[in-house]
């Protein structure tokens, strides 16, 4: 678990990155509708590859634009093309083309999107982020925090999360890291870092009720509900001038990342406000790529057969092992960075591994009948 808070104080910025790019598709459809509201844009980086991470941008508008994509290309797009990420910026539905859980189910639909076309689009799908500011950086964190999650109940309310939207609904809709920069997570605790609000506000207009008649409902737009910590890794940012969305959110949404032991970063700028001074200074995009392209390196290849849901947590890990969660037979070999084997082993649906390593680096490789992969795991 990493426990880092970091205090930045900085000056008004007018830092720019130039528009880095070697293609462009535009108004790609995800959903096969023909719908404005569900096209793309995709951005791969100057710099040639055979095939690139991916980051998947989400435009701020308090769920109130279904057209925005491009959003922050020139700050936070042109970083992650620099440091070599494909960029997907999608549009989604706004709260007046439909109510939640639509907006969840439009960016699941372009996760899948994403995974079913990486030959085409030549996209790594070993690693795919999830990113986005305000609004955006509430659907990116809600993308992240419900990896695997398809239907969800709080008390008499249940949402279908994941959705059928597209042509690519037999694969996952998995992130495997979250950048929020600003983004609102707990609608109960989001007027004066203590309560709901009432009457007319964003999140009772995405909802379509008042939230104080039906807090089970916004319990289930709250990311915060669904912390556990099988979560991927997770970067926060946001300004203590904020005015829009205040800085409590975040900080909660740290908090519960801990306490669950996901690793997780919270970076409070004091003079940032909600856009100027936190997601268009050089700082902080250089701390988001950093912490992305270390994140990239712990899975280092993935090949995927069937749809299936695995995970490999925690990472790093302690004296306490490594898990793994896989719904079927599969065998495991644990080797140090020499290439020599230090464990070896076969499990079903879920196993403990890596009980009695030092600490250090080691490679976990792991393969089904539907799948193989390896990662990069750590002895802490």
């Amino acid at each position: 678990m990493k426990r880092t808070i970091t205090a930045l104080s900085l000056m008004a910025s007018s830092f720019c990155f130039g528009q880095q790019y070697s293609q462009k598709w535009t108004d790609v459809n995800y959903a096969g509708d023909g719908q404005g509201y569900h096209n793309l844009d995709i951005y791969l980086p100057k710099a040639s590859q055979s095939k690139y991470p991916v980051v998947m941008y989400i435009y701020g508008s308090a769920w109130y634009s279904n057209n925005a994509k491009g959003a922050d290309m020139n700050t936070v797009g042109a970083a992650l093309l620099d440091a070599g990420f494909a960029v997907v910026t999608p549009n989604h539905r706004s709260s007046t083309d439909a109510k939640f859980p639509a907006q969840i189910q439009d960016i699941k639909a372009v996760i899948r999107f994403i995974r079913g076309n990486s030959e085409k689009y030549k996209f790594d799908t070993s690693f795919i982020a999830s990113s986005g500011s305000s609004s955006g950086g509430h659907l990116a964190s809600l993308a992240g925090v419900t990896n695997g999650v398809k239907q969800y109940t709080v008390g008499s309310s249940t949402m279908d999360l994941e959705g059928n939207l597209g042509n690519y609904d037999n694969y996952s809709s998995k992130v495997d890291a979250v950048v929020d920069f600003f983004g609102p997570v707990d609608f109960l605790r989001i007027e004066a870092c203590s309560t709901y609000k009432s009457g007319s506000s964003p999140e009772a207009d995405v909802l379509g009720v008042n939230i104080g008649q039906n807090l089970d409902k916004a319990r289930l737009l709250s990311p915060i509900t669904y912390v556990d910590p099988t979560d991927p890794p997770i970067l926060i940012f946001h300004g203590g001038q904020d005015n829009v969305v205040p800085y409590c959110q975040s900080q909660y949404f740290y908090d519960k990342f801990q306490a669950a032991g996901v690793e997780s970063e919270y970076v409070f700028v004091s003079n940032g406000q909600h856009g100027p001074n936190v997601n268009n200074t050089q700082p902080n995009l250089q701390k988001m790529v950093q912490f992305l392209l270390k994140e990239k390196s712990i899975v280092t290849s993935f090949e995927q057969y069937e749809t299936v849901e695995s995970k490999v947590f925690p990472n790093p890990f302690s004296s306490s092992g490594i898990n793994i969660s896989i719904q079927e037979d599969f065998r495991y070999s644990i080797s140090d960075m020499m290439g020599n084997e230090v464990e070896v082993g076969q499990g079903k649906d879920f196993q403990t591994v890596g009980l009695g390593l030092d600490k250090g680096l080691y490679l976990l490789n792991v393969q089904g009948s539907r799948f193989k992969a390896e990662y990069k795991i750590i002895r802490q």
